[in-house]
């Protein structure tokens, strides 16, 4: 699988959207009681260690100079993957596997809305309707009689997943995106080892194996990210990550014996459709933007 191809590509973003998943499993089999901290330290020192050796193989193979741009951003970068890590083990504590992905995958829609306000993006009349129909679907998914601290940390984790999503946007060109991995999580070390020393809960071997296991797989999302948009467009290929949802519904029934009610899934439609939509409306635009640079490129050969 070569990532060159739509079809590789899709296969691949596939493949790393089970792993994403695979990963809140094994966040959630960690237990309601796990110590939050200790768990999201030793997660930051796993993903550290596994991607060391590959951040000192690009850092001799770039100019020094390299290393040392956007710092401040990477620091930035690594407190903001402490806050929604945390927010993610609270979340995945209590909701079902199926209810906290479909309220992540709302994490587009913060991205539109503050690329808009950041970036000044265009907000069209379809995004504001995505916008819409996305809060709605929240609201179907959660249904909440009452706010739970579970409910909350899952939203803030969108949010926080969508503003880290912006923030790529700043990342220097020339870095690679495994060296700025490994530095962002190395800026993450010194405020949750903090946290973890405060939190004094004792070590628990269980924990360990849990924190390892879900850093892997979020590196391997990672690489899967890196090699799926690497030679495709990203508009054609976007739509393959929603199967994360699909593999959520079936792990979370599998492994933990949730059955999503019908409220997740009519929720999950109105969250995911609207995106959908506009994938597609970006795939036809692309075509026809490509078709007309054709044409007029065959008018002035001629």
């Amino acid at each position: 699988m070569s990532g060159r191809t739509v079809s590789s590509a899709i296969l691949i973003l596939v493949l790393g959207s089970f792993f994403a998943t695979l990963c809140d499993v094994f966040i959630k089999m960690a237990g309601v009681d796990v110590a939050i901290f200790q768990f999201t330290f030793f997660r930051a020192v796993f993903m550290c260690l596994i991607l060391f050796p590959i951040a000192v193989m690009k850092y001799l193979s770039s100019p020094k100079a390299v290393a040392t741009l956007g710092l401040k951003l990477h620091v930035i970068r690594g407190n903001l993957w402490v806050l929604g890590s945390v927010l993610l083990v609270i979340s995945l504590s209590e909701l079902s596997l199926a209810t906290a992905n479909a309220v992540f995958y709302v994490a587009p829609i913060f991205i539109m809305l503050f690329g808009a306000f950041f970036y000044k993006e265009r907000l069209s009349v379809d995004v504001v309707l995505a916008v819409i129909l996305g809060f709605i679907g929240i609201l179907v998914i959660l249904r909440p009689t009452e706010v739970t601290l579970a409910m909350i940390s899952a939203i803030l984790f969108a949010v926080v997943l969508a503003v880290n999503s912006l923030l790529i946007k700043k990342i220097p060109q020339e870095q690679s995106m495994f060296y700025g991995l490994f530095v962002t999580q190395l800026f993450a070390l010194p405020m949750v080892s903090g946290l973890a020393i405060w939190e004094g809960e004792k070590f628990e071997f269980e924990v360990l194996i849990y924190a390892a296991l879900s850093s892997v797989c979020s590196i391997l999302y990672s690489v899967s990210c890196l090699v799926g948009y690497r030679y495709v467009a990203s508009s054609k290929v976007t739509s393959a990550e929603y199967s994360g949802l699909i593999f959520a519904f079936l792990l979370g029934w599998w492994i933990f014996g949730d059955t999503p009610d019908l409220g997740v899934f009519v929720g999950s439609v109105f969250v995911i459709t609207p995106l959908l939509y506009l994938s597609h409306r970006d795939i036809r635009r692309l075509r026809k933007e490509q078709l007309l640079s054709n044409t007029r490129s065959n008018l002035g050969a001629g």
